[in-house]
């Protein structure tokens, strides 16, 4: 393999899409990475919505610009791979191309009258599809705001369920929707064929829909839940050749190969192919994965069951997760919303200039807690403020709130797993602040380790895409690709661990119970 062949990964995340090259041996092109933002429509209290339509130019903006800055021969673009925001749901007309509603973030809450519906009066409660599905009945998966969608259609007169049943509308999480647009959309490829209608394995098992056992819809959860079979894209393999892009000026004729969820994308590009390997991604929000194998086990502790990946008709192989909702985007909270720091790396700085965190704690329960407490109730809150407290405590406050909430989500997994990691790899835009990864090896007694590549969401993508054509040859390979570049080893005393602990969770208590049902 020469140095002169390259994958593509598209990377379309909560904020913005990333298109990044990357050469074989797993590293970025600096030339060749442009990044696009897009707008956050918050139309009411816990709403969180995207336009579809934005997503999918900012898409092709990225893709058209690392075009022309690489400068390659088509044939040096061997693949392109996909990773996305997961549960983010879109639903669109199949004869137009045009979406029927924005897209509805997976922070988005306005789904828990549904949830609530279907967890009344049945023994299991929230639990009552965890089984099937390895999920809770939360607002965070994509099945109940297909649904949503389909009764606010339904409410203006525009048949969403009827013309759902029909086949006239499609629905998909964000890769559904950029393969269909990829492969040609409403106008169908050059050759004729319909677009592809897909989702791989890892964002269907986000949905609510989806057999963990089977990888197949399971007509049960869709009846129960009211999601048409007949709106559902096709489950595939995370890696494998899918199709072609159409689009000339955007690598025309490169082979789609790969696709994955942004956590489990994080997961690959870490190289964590073995039970017992783990990662945390700091992003918009968290998330800790842990590999179980090829058996998907069920958590006791208020963790998810997914599926981590599955290459071609190899078996899948399962994880459990920890996800918290805000993370990253606490800090932008703090930059944009209050206005106390102008960027994001001023946290650093003014998280060190304290001895300590002055009794104070920030629970960013904006939308209510996701694993392993699971309480759409809670609502953020500062406690232990007095006149003595500064800016610098609100940050550091931030700060300490990702790695308390990532050392629960460790808990959990100890606590279902038997055993715990003698370390934690990380990625995501927080593991430059060297503080935070400080006290996130701290808080977990165990080291922290980020990668030399830490676009590892962009590289998990791309290592998909490679292994379907032949870029790469194996998982091995991709081992041998991954290097080290710093390590954190935890400082404080057990005892101070422990108190600081505790303090966090009688924070969080005083959260809970503030919203009700519907938000």
């Amino acid at each position: 393999m020469t140095r002169s062949t390259y994958i593509l990964a598209i990377d379309q995340g909560t904020t913005s899409t990333r298109a990044i090259l990357f050469d074989n041996l797993g590293m970025p092109v600096p030339a060749a990475t442009v990044q696009v933002e897009h707008r956050q429509i918050l139309p009411r209290a816990g709403w969180v919505e995207h336009d579809p339509e934005e997503i999918w130019a900012n898409v092709r903006t990225a893709m058209g610009q690392v075009a022309g800055r690489a400068d390659l021969e088509p044939a040096a673009v061997t693949a392109i791979g996909i990773t996305n925001q997961r549960e983010t749901t879109v639903v669109w007309d199949r004869a137009t191309g045009e979406p029927v509603h924005n897209a509805i973030v997976w922070q988005d809450t306005r789904t828990s009258g549904i949830c609530a519906r279907l967890a009344e009066g049945h023994p299991d409660g929230d639990d009552r599809f965890r089984d099937v599905t390895g999920l809770p009945l939360s607002t965070y998966f994509a099945g109940p705001k297909i649904r949503w969608i389909l009764d606010h259609l339904d409410s203006r007169g525009e048949r969403g369920t009827e013309r759902a049943e029909a086949g006239e509308l499609l629905a998909g999480t964000i890769d559904s929707w950029l393969v269909w647009n990829l492969t040609g959309g409403s106008r169908g490829g050059d050759d004729g064929e319909e677009a592809l209608h897909v989702t791989d394995v890892t964002n269907a098992s986000r949905t609510l829909l989806m057999d963990l056992r089977t990888l197949e819809w399971s007509e049960d959860l869709c009846r129960e839940i009211g999601v048409p079979r007949a709106m559902l894209p096709e489950i595939v393999p995370s890696s494998g050749v899918l199709g072609h892009v159409t689009e000339r000026r955007m690598f025309g004729g490169t082979p789609i190969a790969g696709i994955l969820g942004d956590q489990q994308a994080a997961m690959f590009g870490q190289t964590c192919f073995d039970p017992g390997e783990a990662k945390n991604t700091y992003g918009t929000g968290a998330f800790l994965l842990l590999n179980t194998g090829t058996t998907p086990q069920f958590s006791e502790n208020g963790l998810l069951t997914t599926v981590a990946y599955r290459l071609g008709d190899d078996d899948p192989v399962y994880a459990l997760e920890g996800s918290v909702a805000v993370a990253g985007s606490l800090v932008q909270w703090l930059r944009d919303n209050l206005g106390i720091i102008s960027t994001a790396d001023e946290t650093e700085g003014l998280a060190k200039s304290l001895e300590d965190n002055g009794d104070c704690y920030l629970v960013p329960a904006f939308s209510g807690l996701l694993a392993p407490r699971w309480r759409p109730d809670a609502r953020g809150a500062m406690v232990g403020l007095t006149r003595f407290h500064t800016r610098a405590h609100l940050a550091r406050a931030a700060l300490e709130a990702t790695a308390f909430q990532t050392r629960e989500m460790t808990d959990a997994m100890v606590a279902d797993a038997g055993e715990s990691a003698d370390s934690l790899r990380v990625d995501g835009g927080m593991v430059v602040n060297d503080y935070l990864m400080q006290f996130q090896a701290d808080i977990l007694g165990v080291d922290v380790i980020r990668p030399e590549v830490t676009e590892t969401t962009a590289l998990g993508a791309a290592f998909a895409a490679g292994l379907a054509v032949g870029q790469w040859d194996s998982p091995d390979r991709l081992r041998e690709l991954w290097r080290e570049d710093c390590r954190w080893s935890p400082q404080m005393p057990e005892q101070e661990r422990e108190r600081l602990l505790a303090r966090w969770n009688d924070a969080v208590e005083r959260t809970l119970d503030w919203a009700d049902a519907e938000g």
